[in-house]
C-alpha cells in the first residue's frame, strides 16, 4: 500500500523534477499512476481507444503544466485522478452530445444521466482502490465472495466487531461517490464532474 500512497515529499520532489523537464520523472510518474489513469478513463468512457487517448492527454498535461499541482491541496495521486476524471467526463459529454445532435436518440436529460452514472462508477472505483487494504479486503470478502461479517472476520483473522467496523467504514467511503455526484461537488474536491 505504501507504494500507492505517495508521501508528500515524493509528490513535491516529483513536481520539481517535472518542472525541470526530467523525462525520467515523467516515466516514473507514468509507471506509478498509468494504470490508475487508464482504468478511470476506461470506466467513464467504456472504450479502450478513448481511454488510451485520455491517458496520453493526462500525462501530456502533467508534463506541460507541473506547476498546476499544489502539494498543499492533497496528494499528487488525487490530483492526477481528478484531472483524469475531468478530462474523461468532458470527452464523454462531447461524444454523447455529438451523437445526440446527429440524431443518435435520447435526450439531454438521458445524456446527463449517463454521464453522472459513469462519473459515480469511476469515483467508486477510485475510492475502492485508494482505501486502506484492510477495508478493501473486508468489502471484497463480503460483497464479491458473499461472506457475512462472521465469515469475513474469520477469513481476516479479526474479531466480528472489527469486521463490522471495516465493512461500515468501507461502505461509508463508497457512499461518498454517489453523494458527491448528487451534490455536484467538483472532482478536485472529491465529487463528480
Amino acid at each position: 500500500m505504501a507504494d500507492k500512497d505517495a508521501p508528500p515529499r515524493w509528490d513535491r520532489g516529483m513536481q520539481q523534477r517535472l518542472a525541470r523537464g526530467e523525462a525520467a520523472a515523467l516515466g516514473e510518474l507514468y509507471d506509478r499512476f498509468g494504470s490508475l489513469v487508464h482504468g478511470l478513463a476506461h470506466r467513464v468512457l467504456g472504450d479502450e481507444k478513448a481511454a488510451d487517448s485520455i491517458t496520453g492527454e493526462v500525462f501530456t498535461h502533467v508534463w506541460q503544466h507541473p506547476d498546476a499541482y499544489d502539494p498543499r491541496q492533497g496528494p499528487l495521486r488525487s490530483w492526477v485522478a481528478a484531472l483524469t476524471h475531468r478530462l474523461a467526463v468532458e470527452r464523454l459529454r462531447t461524444t454523447e452530445t455529438a451523437a445526440l445532435v446527429r440524431g443518435g436518440g435520447g435526450s439531454a436529460e438521458e445524456l446527463e444521466g449517463r454521464v453522472r452514472r459513469a462519473s459515480v462508477a469511476a469515483r467508486a472505483d477510485y475510492i475502492v482502490h485508494s482505501m486502506p487494504a484492510p477495508l478493501r479486503a473486508a468489502l471484497e470478502l463480503a460483497y464479491f465472495q458473499r461472506h457475512d461479517y462472521r465469515r469475513t472476520a474469520a477469513r481476516l483473522g479479526v474479531t466480528e466487531d472489527e469486521a463490522r467496523r471495516r465493512l461500515r467504514l468501507g461502505l461509508q467511503l463508497l457512499s461518498t461517490a454517489h453523494d458527491a455526484a448528487v451534490l455536484g461537488v467538483p472532482p478536485e474536491h472529491g465529487g463528480a464532474a
